[in-house]
């Protein structure tokens, strides 16, 4: 199994990704052009933690996302159900559960805050792992999804479609351990939500307050919600 395929089966997602773990931070850094660093310190600073906050960095992948959490003082969980993943992260200091975003193993108002980064993309129902996420926060608990989105500026907007979809594979083959599986990342991104559809899908969920910040001229969007009290 080289990639997904866009109906996101979890098996076939979770052994991608499986495939992909051992060089999974290196390509994305660059792929990225090294701006994933500033769009993980980003999604910290929207969730606004402090000491004694409980977080889930679900779809938390190798967990360095959730070390980036951790610099608030926060007690934070990496959650992810590609076990290649979990295992490829398995020497960063925070703890790892292995856990499908559809079905949560966490009790109800078990967090404070709550996010998923890069993650929320490759699940078979948003609106299933959106209720969960909701379930599983505190009234009042902040949900932040940073997610590639869609670039704001029309020019921009071009030249990245024509990135993701030639100049990415291309890249993927030199870095990656399964470049196929970049391929199906182009293709998701390419169907994913823009930024206020994905904010009418959240409301959708019970969330309120929803807003969202473009990151890179809109190739990223945070999107920040509120659980209500």
């Amino acid at each position: 199994m080289s990639r997904a395929s866009l109906a996101k089966e979890p098996a076939d997602v979770a052994a991608m990704f499986d495939g992909v773990a051992g060089r999974y931070d290196l390509t994305n850094t660059v792929l990225s052009f090294g701006q994933d660093r500033g769009w993980r310190t980003a999604t910290r600073k929207a969730l606004a933690l402090g000491p004694g906050d409980v977080v889930l960095d679900l779809a938390a992948g190798t967990a360095v996302s959730t070390v980036e959490l951790a610099r608030s003082g926060a007690a934070c969980v990496a959650a992810d159900f590609s076990l290649g993943m979990l295992k490829a992260g398995s020497k960063r200091p925070v703890p790892k559960v292995a856990a499908d975003a559809l079905h949560l193993p966490f009790g109800d108002e078990t967090f404070d805050a709550a996010t998923i980064s890069f993650g929320l993309r490759n699940v078979a129902d948003v609106d299933v792992a959106f209720a969960e996420l909701f379930r599983v926060l505190k009234p009042g608990g902040r949900v932040v999804i940073c997610e590639f989105s869609t670039p704001v500026f029309e020019p921009m907007r071009v030249v990245y479609m024509e990135y993701l979809m030639k100049a990415l594979p291309a890249v993927a083959t030199k870095v990656s351990s399964n470049p196929e599986a970049y391929v199906y990342l182009a293709e998701s991104i390419r169907e994913w939500p823009d930024q206020p559809a994905l904010a009418q899908r959240m409301r959708d969920a019970g969330f309120n307050e929803v807003r969202w910040r473009n990151l890179t001229f809109g190739i990223t969007a945070l999107h920040r919600g509120l659980k209500p009290r």
